[in-house]
């Protein structure tokens, strides 16, 4: 299994770093097997579409902001949620020319953009949930909304930001979700609330910033 896993990930950064030299939209799947060194029929196993390269890699990125462990349980819920969000631009920072890259041409791809937006629905629900706030009900599909709009703004912040620790990065996170903060107090509540069972697969969101995550 964690072999399996470590070829699913192989592939995956291989084509984002790809896309940094040639374009996301210029990509092609024989591109991508051929920087990987497989077989096509590993990279058909693995990602099939190159909406399944992008799904991937969004997924390789959850695992590592999580691999790091939860929060601090004396931290505020906000506290825990800049944790965990700054954990997944660092990442995101390892691949910053094919992430950028796949992001100028997501905006100029409405279709792929709204399939990405289903994969960051799924993400920010596991991002509040670990950070210990709770994604149940309305208020709950509410918050995971309001963090999927945060993280489509400070991204922006992101592609400007060539600072090693990712100060503007770290400022416009903290300013969003200060101001969400105030929007009903929607990241407010914490470990009084019941922890969620994992989130399941996410319905499609309309209108989503075009996102990698």
């Amino acid at each position: 299994m964690a072999k399996k896993a470590d070829m699913a990930n192989h592939i995956v950064t291989t084509a984002v770093d790809l896309a940094g030299e040639k374009g996301w939209r210029a990509l092609t799947l024989v591109d991508v097997a051929q920087a990987a060194r497989v077989p096509m029929a590993a990279l058909y196993r693995h990602c099939p579409t190159k909406p399944d390269l992008l799904a991937g890699f969004s997924r390789m990125i959850d695992q590592a902001a999580l691999s790091e462990g939860l929060p601090g349980a004396d931290e505020s819920p906000r506290d825990r949620l800049f944790d965990l969000m700054m954990r997944r631009f660092d990442v995101l920072s390892g691949h910053r020319a094919g992430v950028k890259a796949i992001l100028r041409d997501l905006r100029r791809d409405p279709l792929t953009a709204l399939l990405q937006a289903r994969q960051l629905e799924l993400s920010m629900r596991w991002t509040l949930q670990s950070a210990g706030i709770s994604t149940s009900g309305l208020i709950g599909r509410a918050r995971v909304q309001a963090l999927c709009l945060v993280y489509g703004l400070v991204l922006r912040a992101w592609e400007q930001d060539d600072s090693p620790e990712l100060d503007r990065t770290m400022k416009a996170l903290d300013q969003r979700l200060r101001q969400a903060e105030q929007w009903q107090n929607t990241f407010g509540r914490g470990r009084g609330e019941r922890r969620d069972e994992p989130p399941a697969e996410p319905a499609a969101q309309a209108g989503q910033e075009p996102t990698l995550h």
